[in-house]
């Protein structure tokens, strides 16, 4: 990529602004402060992780108009470490300043039946899915099916939040209670082999780049652990990553992207779901590859030319949920793992309170 100065659109010494204070916006701003970068974090939490190592913290609610007036005049460029943000602050923000990813980008990610339905009309294989309105709607999908069905909410749905798995049609009002009888999602229960994660990065010139597939393991809805390199043949990875390339591409993404699938038993790939941002089965590529996830969404949203993505070890990422990370002094012990602590204030049961990478010679 042949740029110059005069190309670059942030610089040293300008700043970042990052809708939430997680531990990705924490990871984001710890890359950006080595690249000289300064970042502003927005966050509803006030100590959040990232608030200790970003350069300035906004403290307050989303919906406060002139927060958010302060937030976006200071930064010349925002992008976001969650998805459930309110579009009335992202269209506010995005009148203001440059924001990668995009507002529609992240208005259909928030909204899980116009994700699948995004997903379909592109021609990608999804698992079956049906809108839920109210119990009846499951009731005649699976009883039209026979099969079993995952009932999820269409919003604010994450780590294996708001879902509830339906047994059969019996259990369909006890289901929708469940979820409070809000607007969900039925999808057949996907009998897989594996899951797995193309992490994907696409530049404002519209090239795209990705890293090496990741196998998953979930425990009860949360990523537990990351590995790589895949297992997978190469012409289920290929076929992986043109369906990434081609979402990334119909999105006119900026930014990391990253796509969840499943590998079913008769070697099938479907897709699960998107994620317009970095992501927790990322995290291996910290201290795997040269540059890592965080460094190369900085570099697209800064119209800076991306690194390269070549691993130069094998990887087991693991995440340390709860009081996992009391086991920190373990971990620490092995000369070839990693360990990334948080600095989250509360420590329960399924939170994401760190990760250690172990690395193997390729």
């Amino acid at each position: 990529m042949n740029m110059n100065k005069n190309n670059f659109k942030i610089a040293p010494g300008d700043r970042i602004g990052i809708l939430g204070g997680g531990q990705l916006g924490r990871m984001l701003a710890m890359t950006a402060a080595r690249l000289g970068i300064k970042t502003i974090i927005f966050s509803e939490e006030q100590n959040c992780p990232a608030g200790s190592v970003a350069d300035e913290l906004v403290f307050g609610s989303f919906q406060d108009a002139n927060l958010l007036d302060e937030f976006s005049r200071k930064c010349s460029v925002v992008t976001y470490e969650f998805e459930n943000i309110p579009l009335s602050v992202v269209n506010y923000i995005a009148t203001r300043s440059n924001l990668y990813p995009g507002r529609d980008i992240l208005a259909m990610t928030q909204d899980r039946l116009s994700e699948k339905s995004f997903l379909k009309s592109l021609g990608l294989p999804v698992a079956d899915f049906t809108a839920v309105s109210y119990e009846g709607d499951i009731k005649t999908y699976l009883e039209k099916t026979g099969a079993q069905g995952l009932l999820k909410t269409r919003r604010q749905g994450y780590d294996g939040k708001g879902q509830v798995q339906v047994p059969d049609a019996k259990k369909a009002v006890e289901c929708y209670y469940e979820i409070k009888e809000a607007p969900a999602v039925l999808e057949d229960i996907v009998p897989f082999e594996k899951e797995f994660s193309v992490i994907g990065v696409r530049t404002l010139d519209g090239t795209f780049y990705h890293y090496d597939i990741s196998d998953n393991e979930h425990v009860d809805g949360v990523l537990k652990s990351s590995v790589v390199p895949t297992s997978m043949p190469n012409k289920l990875q290929k076929q992986a990553v043109s369906y990434t390339k081609l979402i990334a591409e119909k999105l006119n993404y900026v930014g990391v992207i990253v796509v969840e699938y499943f590998l079913t038993k008769d070697q099938k790939i479907l897709v699960n779901e998107i994620a317009p941002r970095v992501h927790n089965s990322g995290h291996w590529t910290i201290d795997a590859c040269v540059f890592d996830q965080f460094e190369q969404h900085i570099r697209a949203i800064c119209g800076w030319p991306v690194g390269c993505f070549d691993r130069h070890s094998n990887a087991k990422m693991l995440n340390l949920l709860g009081d996992d990370v009391s086991e920190w002094h373990d971990l620490v012990s092995n000369p070839n793992t990693t360990l990334h602590i948080y600095g989250k204030s509360e420590m329960r049961a399924g939170r994401k309170m760190g990760h250690a990478t172990t690395l193997e010679a390729i």
